[in-house]
């Protein structure tokens, strides 16, 4: 599918992978509605970047919000061609404490509600939109007209102790895929997921030198973390490359998580 004038909305749009997926997009013409929490960021990029965004807030877990985030899609730039959804959090506690207190339920709760049940949330109105358009106009006639493409992490498959929620909740997302891409063929729209590695993130920020280094170290080969950027190139190349489907893709210098 050619990005060129097509209209794609980026949850987690404002910072970090989404930033770059947003900027990726925007370099290859095409439109972007940043849905992100943050509107001062999300409002700065959408005015430096110029008419081919739109910002508004969005929280991924609620039904109207992203539905507001789709009508934006369809209101502003006459369509939309897919979501890519970067939105998500990093719960980290233990099972069990140091004194053998159980885990707070509510905290597990958060991540599952965000990375999974956000990410279904966007793709069921998504999917919704692109599928109504398709019906419209007689059928895909085996040829794309849109793309779902889901974030999950390493942690899905290595994860480490205190990553229960989050961890879980990106296992649910690689357990999408498939599912929703058989679902969505009749439709002529492709679902994928990228899975990254450890990435310079904003969040990198604040660890110290020293474990910044150490997580450097652990990649196998390029021994750094990942460039935003790199995932933003993934991201169109997924969208170019019409015969990439029900499939997770991991984007992470080979590292595994001990």
């Amino acid at each position: 599918m050619d990005i060129q004038d097509k209209a794609f909305i980026v949850t987690g749009g404002a910072s970090g992978l989404g930033e770059a997926t947003t900027r990726a997009l925007v370099a290859a013409g095409g439109k972007v509605v940043i849905a992100d929490l943050n509107s001062d960021k999300g409002e700065a990029l959408a005015s430096e970047l110029g008419n081919q965004t739109r910002f508004v807030r969005c929280d991924v877990t609620s039904g109207e919000e992203v539905q507001a985030a789709v009508d934006l899609a369809q209101s502003a730039f006459g369509g939309l061609y897919g979501s890519i959804n970067c939105a998500g959090i990093a719960v980290v506690q233990k099972l069990l404490d140091r004194d053998n207190n159980p885990a707070d339920l509510d905290q597990f709760n958060k991540g599952v509600q965000i990375n999974l049940v956000g990410s279904f949330n966007v793709a069921r109105l998504v999917a919704a939109n692109m599928a109504k358009r398709v019906s419209a106009s007689g059928g895909p006639a085996n040829q794309d007209q849109g793309i779902i493409i889901n974030t999950a992490s390493v942690a899905a498959y290595d994860g480490q102790v205190g990553q229960g929620s989050y961890a879980s909740s990106k296992a649910g997302v690689v357990g999408l895929s498939l599912p929703l891409a058989r679902e969505l063929t009749r439709h002529g729209i492709r679902v994928m997921t990228v899975a990254p590695g450890v990435f310079a993130t904003p969040m990198m920020n604040s660890i110290p030198d020293a474990a910044r280094e150490q997580l450097e170290a652990s990649v196998p080969y390029p021994k750094r973390l990942g460039d935003p950027k790199e995932f933003g190139q993934l991201i169109c190349h997924i969208i170019a490359n019409g015969y990439l489907n029900g499939e997770v893709i991991r984007l992470d210098g080979a590292i595994r998580m001990t």
